[in-house]
């Protein structure tokens, strides 16, 4: 087993206390519409996330990181691209909280400069940065990295459905299952984009995430 091997499992873990089983990142939006009801429609809005959303910015910032992209300037990116509130207040929540947990637990160089920068408000702190200043300076390979942020945020999406629909425990691992093939795929995707495709989103998965933000009743944050 490699060194990181360890170490990114626990990076993963939904166990990990950043918040995330408080976001839907706009599928809520979807159940409250009659759209989502089911595994089946649920794993139609899952695809399209993780080979849009996920992959235009989180995975896309990832891999950018890695190919050595000044973090500030990815920062604002990610500030920027990130159009709807709550779900670009989810991604600075969760980073905050990983930033906090990675300071304490994978410390480094590299993450203290960020978290300096993020400290005196030159930056935000999205999660995929706080992920991948982690996870690279673990060692981490980016295609493994890559693999192993859009799996666990499949995951935590997929857990938080089935509360929220409600879904079966089994429905939930079937799910993730054929989640990973598009995490899989997303991964081969990403490596193929240009700066010119950072942010590119689909508008109905936007304008959903937009409009959770007056919706009467949720559960979730985002």
């Amino acid at each position: 087993m490699s060194d990181y091997q360890l170490a990114l499992q626990q990076l993963t873990d939904s166990a990990l206390p950043t918040g995330a089983f408080a976001h839907s990142l706009g599928f809520e939006t979807y159940i409250d519409a009659g759209v989502v009801v089911d595994e089946g429609s649920f794993g139609v809005w899952l695809s399209a996330f993780v080979g849009q959303s996920l992959s235009y910015s989180d995975g896309l910032a990832i891999r950018f990181l890695y190919e050595g992209a000044d973090v500030g300037e990815l920062d604002a990116l990610l500030s920027a691209s990130l159009l709807p509130r709550q779900v670009r207040e989810a991604s600075t929540k969760m980073g905050l909280r990983l930033l906090e947990i990675g300071t304490d637990v994978f410390p480094s160089a590299e993450l203290a400069r960020y978290r300096d920068l993020v400290t005196s408000g030159g930056a935000a702190g999205h999660q995929p940065l706080a992920f991948a200043v982690v996870a690279r300076s673990l060692g981490v390979p980016l295609s493994e990295a890559l693999s192993a942020y859009l799996f666990a945020a499949v995951t935590s999406l997929t857990q938080n459905a089935v509360r929220a629909i409600p879904l079966g425990q089994n429905a939930g691992q079937r799910l993730l299952r054929k989640a990973s093939d598009d995490v899989a795929a997303a991964v081969g995707r990403i490596a193929h984009l240009t700066p010119d495709d950072f942010g590119a989103v689909s508008p109905g998965l936007e304008i959903s995430q937009m409009r959770h933000e007056r919706q009467r009743a949720r559960m979730f944050m985002s």
